[in-house]
Order: C-alpha cells, then structure tokens, then sequence
C-alpha cells in the first residue's frame, strides 16, 4: 500500500499569507463575526454532506480503490449520503480557492474540510469556521488523545478535530551512517556534511529546529526563531546542508544521496515496507506533533450532519480501521486495543508502533508548536523563505 503525503510546503506568503496579514492588521472585511458563520441547518431534512479531504486519506476497498468502506458504513448506519472528493493537494491552493467565498460571507459548499494546524490557525483567526457542538460528539469527547486536546490556535478544539496526526522527526539511513542519531544537533556532524536535507516550508521546519536548541515551542519567541535561522544560514553558507525540500527527501533517501534529513512519521512507515535500514528518531530534546483537522465552514447547511460523522470516526473500531490503512499517528489512543486483537498478524502488528499509537516515552517528548501569528509571519517567512531559497 503507498499513501501519498499531504504535508505540503509554504511557498512564500502568497494569497493565504497576505489574507491572514491583513487580519492581522485590523483590516475588518475578511474576519467574520461568530453570529455571522451559521446557516440554517439542513440537516434533519436533508440527510447529506459534502466533504473535502486529500488524496488518499481514507480507507479503500482492496479490490474497488472506488469504495470506501468506513464511509460507506456511516451512510448506512445513519443514512447520511457523504459526497467525498479529494480535492485539497495543497493547503493555500485550497484556501485560494474557497476565500473568496468565505471573504464574502458565502457558502463554500462543502460541509466538512481538513486542512494542517497552521492553516486551521488562519481560519480561527478569521472568523471563518463555525464552532462545533461538542454534547453531539460524545466519542470525541471521551477519546480523542490528550496530546492533542489543546493547541495554540484552538483550545479545547471548539472549532476542530484531528483528522489524522503525524510527527515531524529526523529520517536517515543507519546502515550507511554507521551510527546512532538521537539529537537534532547530530544532523551537524562533520560526517554528514553535504548529506543532509531540511523541509522548505516554515511552518514544516522551524519547530524541530528549535527543538534542537532546548526551546519549549509551545511558547517559543522571535529572538528563538532567528537565533535557529542563523545557525542554519551558516550550515547552508558552509554547505553543510544539501538542500532544502518538499516531501521529495524520500528519493533522496532511497538513493542514497541523502543520509539523514527533517521528515514525516507517516512517510516514513511507508518507505520502511522496502527500505527497513532507514530509520525514524524522535530526537531525545523532543519532535512537533502536529494533525491535519476537520474542520466546519461558515454557512454550512448540514452542520449536524457533518458533527456526525465527526463523532463516528472517533468510535475506536472505526478509528482502527482508518489507521490501518492510513498509517499515521492515530489520534484516538484507544484504537490501539482494536488493532491488537485483530486476527491479522500484519495488522495487529500495528498497534505496536510507536509511529502510529506513540508510546508513553515518546509521547513525553512531543508537542504542539505555538502557531505564527499573522503579525509576525510577513518578517519570519522573508526570513525564513531567503534562506531555504523559495
């Protein structure tokens, strides 16, 4: 099975930046007041939704890549008809493509969207979500993981739930190395000079970064943020670092031209099915935990519908077949006893991976990274966009 990654790089501020610069700056036409983000509710007589999610990001038949078999129970346990359609390759595409709307107070026409944490931080910000009813969401409630119960940008997840999670970590190719890596800074070895790659985007690098350097991110400051840019501008000058990239460091890897490199937890999982010498570190000073989340525009009009099925996918046995298929962190915890008592051997298998149910002394070492603000970007992002050369 390959799943492709939805982590995708900040190319500059583009129309996503310059929308969350503006409301930043008291601009009062893009933020949406919270008695203006709701619609008449459809829902009891219109039992469907519209929802938008990523490439493969969702269960599929092994024999029909067309069906999907966890949304096709919610149809039939509820008798919601689900429109799915993968059509967010791209966090600011995405957002380029529904602003407009939501700018100006109209519907999207999609009920449901998952984008990554720092794009659901944006939206927060701009009014342009609707809050969820949570005594409708009893199994979110009681299961989602603690880890991920909180952030920054949204606390007490009033206006998203994890749709999938992952961990921003360190990859590399222990049998070619040689040795260990256990801390961020082990990436500046002498050995590894012109071998090491970094991911482009700003909100993909800087918080494992930061990490290396004993910053608590989930209060990190500007001075913390240009303290990491100069070191790795000298690492760059001195051609320590090979490149900067999207999710294209897994060929570097495979071929060998990249020794160790920033990656994804679910990334990983997947090249190690042909690659096993290559490795996936927490590093000991502690790795990003970050999700991609559901999230509610303003104006849907099936609500409750979309709430629904927000709940359902938190039921452990629904949430364990998602993970099976999908292989990134699970944020529902108790999934991992489902997967364990699967006759599978494989597929019990998972529920002892610490890349899809972390365990307890991984688990002390992530955080959630505080979000950048839209009045700082404009200053972090030309800092950070010269130096990675997008």
């Amino acid at each position: 099975m390959t799943v492709a990654s939805r982590r995708t790089l900040l190319k500059g501020l583009g129309a996503a930046g310059a929308l969350a610069a503006l409301s930043g700056c008291g601009v009062p036409s893009a933020y949406i007041a919270a008695d203006e983000r709701g619609a008449a509710d459809r829902s009891a007589r219109d039992k469907r939704l519209a929802f938008a999610n990523w490439p493969l990001y969702i269960d599929t038949d092994d024999e029909d890549a067309a069906r999907r078999p966890t949304l096709e129970a919610f149809e039939k346990r509820t008798g919601i008809a689900v429109t799915y359609t993968e059509e967010i390759n791209d966090n600011d595409e995405f957002f380029g493509k529904i602003s407009p709307s939501l700018m100006n107070h109209q519907e999207t026409g999609r009920d449901l969207v998952v984008v990554s944490d720092w794009m659901c931080a944006r939206f927060v910000r701009l009014g342009w979500v609707q809050e969820m009813d949570r005594a409708r969401q009893p199994r979110v409630a009681k299961y989602l993981d603690p880890l991920l119960r909180s952030p920054h940008f949204d606390k007490g997840r009033r206006y998203s739930v994890p749709w999938q999670s992952g961990i921003t970590g360190i990859a590399y190719n222990r049998e070619q190395l040689g040795r260990e890596i256990r801390h961020v800074n082990d990436l500046w070895a002498d050995d590894l000079k012109g071998r090491v790659t970094l991911l482009s985007g700003l909100d993909e690098a800087f918080a494992l970064l930061m990490q290396g350097d004993g910053v608590d991110i989930t209060r990190w400051t500007a001075d913390d943020f240009h303290r990491v840019c100069d070191r790795v501008e000298k690492l760059v000058r001195g051609r320590h670092i090979r490149r900067f990239t999207g999710n294209d460091y897994i060929k570097d890897l495979e071929s060998g031209d990249v020794l160790a490199c920033q990656a994804y937890s679910g990334d990983v999982i997947q090249l190690q099915a042909d690659r096993p010498e290559i490795e996936f570190v927490v590093p000991e000073e502690g790795a990003e935990l970050w999700a991609e989340s559901l999230m509610i525009p303003n104006l849907a009009r099936h609500k409750r519908n979309a709430e629904a099925l927000i709940d359902y996918y938190y039921d452990p046995e629904v949430a364990a077949e998602l993970a099976a298929w999908v292989n990134y962190v699970c944020p529902v915890p108790a999934a991992r006893d489902v997967l364990a008592s699967a006759k599978d051997k494989e597929t019990a298998a998972l529920a002892d991976d610490p890349l899809i149910f972390p365990d307890g002394a991984m688990r002390k070492r992530l955080a959630i990274a505080r979000d950048i603000t839209s009045k700082e970007r404009p200053e972090l992002a030309k800092r950070w966009n010269g130096i990675a050369g997008l």
